[in-house]
């Protein structure tokens, strides 16, 4: 692989961990203006815990869905190859 090619690479790559950011930043201030409708101001430290607690536990459901879609995905694209 060329110096170039890499070099394309790792900035199309920190380019899409960059917006991936700015999603979870938007998110994360939806999430939070939703909780001060539901719970008051966010200085409540019962409601922040809770949507500490809350947001973790969507990310790691989240994440094993991900990761389980993933390896199907290549489970599928290997038998295609096989066959």
């Amino acid at each position: 692989m060329s110096i170039k090619t890499e070099i394309i690479g790792k900035i199309g790559a920190l380019m899409t961990v960059a917006f991936g950011l700015v999603a979870a930043l938007a998110w994360n201030s939806s999430i939070q203006a939703l909780f001060r409708e539901i719970f008051g101001t966010a200085e409540n430290l019962p409601a922040m815990f809770g949507y500490a607690i809350i947001v973790t536990i969507i990310a790691v459901i989240a994440t094993v869905w991900i990761g389980r879609l993933s390896e199907l995905a290549k489970r599928e694209e290997e038998t295609g190859k096989s066959a």
